[in-house]
């Protein structure tokens, strides 16, 4: 295994931060705008300290202590009818701020409203596993752990969901590289194949838009087209475009490239 290079200044290193688009901010309403959610706030902020609360796109959205999450969650489902968990993540802020944002977000079926929790976590702590109260909080909760290393205490069955079980880091931290890191370049070929291949393969290519124009069993070029197999690193033959399989349909006249005329402009 080639030595690990930290990548913790990963996001400082790049250079095209400026063509991000920056979308305009959501205006955040007050939650005494909305009947249902101004007494779904009185009701939770009255049992639990609410740190901050507004309406965000039809949301409310209730930011609290980590620790009070389990007394929210109870709260939510058995007295204010927010009985279905549609979604949890985390947002990594380990650089800015030393921890992750983590949210939940709830649906009322009977009220017809959407309520967001959020809480922040620092990188060395634990949450609280929400699958006593919410079974679709089991994957959930493994993907936030698989993929951004977010420790949860009380599941029934912590485990990597999307990446072996002996992957190194998480995938979906802004420190992890696009393109993987050194232990990610030669995890396939060291399992399918041992280290001892590793001069003869060599690394993975990791990058979903790389193509190989000389590679012909998998890519060919119109109006080059080679036979399978063949070598086209020195020679790359032409070949007439045809847009018409051999002996097709005769009642249609064959269209040559040649023949074929561009309009300026529209009849």
């Amino acid at each position: 295994m080639r030595k690990y290079t930290p990548k913790d200044s990963v996001q400082k290193q790049a250079y095209f931060s400026d063509r991000f688009f920056v979308s305009p901010p959501v205006p955040r309403l007050n939650p005494s705008e909305d009947e249902v959610f101004a007494k779904d706030f009185e009701e939770i902020n009255y049992s639990i300290n609410v740190k901050e609360a507004y309406i965000e796109l039809g949301h409310l959205v209730v930011v609290i202590d980590r620790n009070f999450l389990i007394s929210c969650v109870k709260l939510l489902k058995e007295k204010l009818e927010y009985d279905m968990l549609i979604e949890l993540s985390a947002i990594d802020y380990l650089a800015s701020k030393g921890g992750y944002e983590i949210f939940y977000e709830f649906l009322s079926l009977t009220k017809h409203k959407r309520l967001r929790v959020k809480c922040f976590l620092p990188k060395d702590k634990a949450i609280e596993s929400l699958t006593p109260f919410f079974k679709s909080a089991n994957w959930s909760e493994r993907e936030m752990y698989d993929m951004l290393g977010v420790k949860i205490v009380n599941h029934p069955n912590l485990k990597r969901l999307i990446m072996p079980d002996d992957w190194y880091d998480h995938p979906l931290k802004k420190t992890y590289p696009l393109q993987g890191d050194e232990a990610a370049s030669w995890y396939e070929v060291d399992k399918i194949f041992g280290k001892e291949a590793r001069d003869i393969i060599g690394p993975e290519q990791r990058d979903p838009a790389a193509i190989d124009r000389y590679d012909t069993t998998r890519f060919a070029r119109l109006g080059h087209e080679v036979p399978f197999g063949m070598d086209i690193s020195q020679f790359e033959p032409e070949t007439p475009i045809s847009y018409e399989e051999k002996d097709g349909n005769t009642l249609v006249k064959k269209l040559k490239p040649e023949e074929s005329v561009v309009l300026k402009r529209r009849r």
